[in-house]
């Protein structure tokens, strides 16, 4: 079976991936492929983030890889926090500050209108190939979670559902998610 180089050290993210790919590839981990040190997120672009990321990992061992870079773009905040969602509320903040500086920002606004959009960067072969998944949502007024999801999971509830990211089962955000959309790209590619 392939194996290619997931770069990133999100625990969630790699659990979500290997469900979705299970059976079409097998995913290796930074950790698992020996890899270690701070990873460059500098781009202005979800794009431009996801082949910097992948190309570091091409860089180091001429393996074929992939990253993503995700962004929450919420419409009353003219898109923010965009590119800069992992980051929202400061260098090395929590999941936690992120959605509480997004909820103090849409404190008393009526439109929660919000997309998430993921970007994935293949490279094999050190060419790049990239596939990309959107779903719109609403950003709830509170958390929503029985203990699934991480990130903004928690206050983005898709379109035509009434459940937040975190209360779904995981085989189902799977087939509606950002990620997952851009994952199942990935996967016709590499099938």
């Amino acid at each position: 079976m392939k194996r290619l180089i997931f770069a990133t050290n999100n625990k969630h993210k790699v659990e979500e991936v290997r469900a979705a790919l299970d059976g079409i590839v097998e995913i290796v981990t930074l950790a698992e492929a020996g890899l270690s040190g701070e990873i460059p997120e500098t781009a202005d672009t979800l794009q431009g983030n996801a082949l910097q990321k992948a190309q570091w990992v091409w860089d180091r061992t001429h393996t074929d890889c992939f990253a993503d870079d995700t962004g929450l773009e919420v419409d009353a905040l003219g898109g923010a926090p965009g590119v800069y969602s992992a980051r929202y509320a400061g260098e090395h903040c929590s999941f936690d500050d992120n959605i509480d500086k997004l909820l103090a920002a849409l404190e008393g606004k009526s439109n929660r209108s919000a997309d998430f959009r993921t970007v994935i960067c293949l490279i094999e072969g050190g060419e790049p190939k990239y596939f990309e998944g959107r779903v719109d949502g609403q950003i709830l007024t509170e958390r929503h979670s029985n203990g699934e999801g991480f990130g903004y999971d928690p206050v983005f509830m898709p379109d035509r559902f009434a459940l937040s990211f975190a209360e779904m089962p995981l085989d189902v955000k799977n087939t509606i998610s950002h990620r997952g959309l851009a994952v199942a790209k990935l996967a016709a590619h590499l099938k």
